[in-house]
């Protein structure tokens, strides 16, 4: 689950949007009655607000929000176009 998900936004959300779902996940888990869900939500809003942590956490949840299926079929249809090992193409011509 990325950080976004865990605060219930979208990737893209502004500062301000980012405050409020860290204030109502607060809310909804305090830490002195789900610390395990509290610390999950603490970690993610660390992460949004730091500029880096955030960039990681885009990456991430666009690297996945495809099915792995479909990563996998991308990742085939790669090696097929370069072949299985491409290495030895360049021995050869050596």
């Amino acid at each position: 689950m990325t950080d976004y998900e865990v605060l219930g936004l979208t990737p893209g959300a502004s500062e301000e949007e980012i405050r409020a779902a860290w204030v109502k996940k607060v809310k909804e888990f305090p830490p002195d009655r789900n610390p395990a869900e509290f610390e999950q939500v603490r970690n993610a809003y660390d992460a949004l607000r730091d500029p880096r942590r955030m960039a990681q956490s885009r990456l991430f949840s666009a690297a996945f929000s495809q099915p792995l299926a479909t990563r996998l079929d991308k990742l085939q249809k790669q090696r097929q176009f370069a072949g299985p090992q491409p290495w030895r193409a360049v021995l050869k011509t050596k």
